[in-house]
């Protein structure tokens, strides 16, 4: 049942609506991708980027830069095969596009009750209904894509090289989740600040230290890639056009699953930085932020998974090329990729159930968040994916009308 219901959120429709997005603000912001680089350059010369906003870009990069950029690029070439990752790339280029866009109509409609797509759903579309559905699914996505998901492959990196019960990994989790969550904004955001730049650097040299191992096959792995993505490697058997659509949609899913753009996450984690910085600041960063996710870290993964050819996992690749003792380093890194998304997709989701409800205790929100979260150890690892898939869909339906809508809000500054 999961299944079939996955089928038709993740159908063509949300598939092109994404894709149409990402095209129509490309143009309408004049391939505003090209010019982040001079902007950062510049902002890095005047030496004038706040501590809060670095500690906003660490916590909104984790909140994306969870387990499916390793555990995500691996489905996704399962599925679809080499040609997914090109797909990832046009959803991560336009995506960029996309999340510079939500961020600016946050910070125009956005307040301090009201922020995020809620906001310009609220505000600009003048749909208040509209904005409660939104953030009922961003709460549903919070606890499954952000929550359940993230703890679940976090067990299964654990168990490769420890015996530890999931239900011990469940109950540790849970002791570590609550006492940061509790602590609010400012405790989430350093503690994605300490954690997530050490464990990023550490799987970067992994990474590399395969892929130089393997650096005759690196030509041959991009060549795949791009035949792949068209299903030109495929046509000569005579189902090129299913193999273009398996790459495609698997590609197009699990890239907006790794970096999120246009499903209205990156506006919320923004929001708490609004202080700190401008508005064309936040467009910028959380352009980068998507660039780093998909651009960086899912391709890092995907070449270095298309190296090592017979193995079902990264952590095995690590071992068998590195060494045995990768394989806690490894587990390592999962842990630290997977606790940064749970903590920042906690807080859109507190964001969110603020908003409907802004009179009920969050200190019980946050006890069942964690619970969930934890709970995730114990459960199957497909059923949980299917139901995020689902969830995360049905929060991009309400972002993308109200993107689609604003059009005439979103400027280039």
């Amino acid at each position: 049942m999961a299944e079939k219901i996955n089928s038709i959120v993740w159908g063509d429709l949300l598939i092109f609506i994404l894709l149409l997005t990402g095209v129509i603000y490309t143009v309408k912001l004049r391939f505003i991708q090209f010019k982040m680089f001079p902007y950062i350059i510049k902002k890095l010369k005047n030496r004038c980027s706040p501590a809060a906003q670095f500690r906003t870009f660490c916590i909104s990069l984790g909140a994306a830069m969870g387990t499916g950029n390793i555990t995500g690029v691996v489905s996704a070439i399962a599925i679809g095969g080499a040609g997914a990752i090109f797909w990832m790339w046009v959803s991560a280029f336009l995506g960029m596009a996309t999340v510079c866009a939500e961020n600016r109509l946050s910070a125009v409609f956005g307040n301090e009750r009201c922020k995020g797509p809620m906001a310009y759903i609220r505000h600009g579309l003048n749909a208040p209904k509209l904005s409660v559905i939104f953030a009922l699914c961003c709460i549903l996505a919070a606890f499954g894509m952000g929550g359940a998901v993230q703890i679940n492959s976090l067990t299964e990196s654990i168990s490769v090289c420890t015996e530890v019960s999931p239900v011990v990994i469940s109950g540790i989790a849970f002791l570590v989740i609550y006492p940061v969550i509790i602590g609010g904004a400012e405790r989430i955001c350093r503690t994605a600040q300490y954690l997530l730049p050490a464990a990023a650097v550490i799987y970067f040299l992994l990474c590399m230290t395969v892929i130089a191992y393997n650096i005759t096959s690196i030509s041959e792995i991009f060549r795949n890639i791009l035949s792949e993505a068209f299903g030109i490697r495929q046509a000569a058997g005579g189902f090129s056009g299913a193999a273009l659509s398996k790459a495609l949609s698997a590609g197009i899913r699990r890239g907006i699953f790794s970096n999120e753009a246009g499903l209205g996450s990156s506006p919320i984690l923004h929001s708490s930085a609004n202080k700190a910085s401008s508005s064309e600041t936040q467009c910028y960063s959380s352009m980068l932020e998507v660039f780093t996710d998909t651009m960086l870290c899912c391709t890092l993964t995907a070449v270095t998974f298309l190296c090592c050819p017979g193995y079902n996992s990264i952590s095995d690749i690590f071992s068998a090329t590195i060494g045995r003792f990768t394989l806690p380093i490894t587990a390592f890194i999962i842990t630290v990729f997977a606790f940064c998304t749970v903590i920042g997709w906690y807080y859109c989701g507190e964001t969110a159930f603020r908003y409907v409800f802004p009179h009920r205790s969050i200190i019980l929100f946050s006890f069942i968040f964690a619970l969930t979260s934890a709970s995730g150890a114990i459960f199957k690892a497909q059923s949980i994916w299917t139901i995020s898939d689902i969830f995360n869909g049905l929060m991009a339906f309400p972002n993308i009308i109200a993107l689609i809508l604003l059009l005439k809000y979103v400027r280039k500054e």
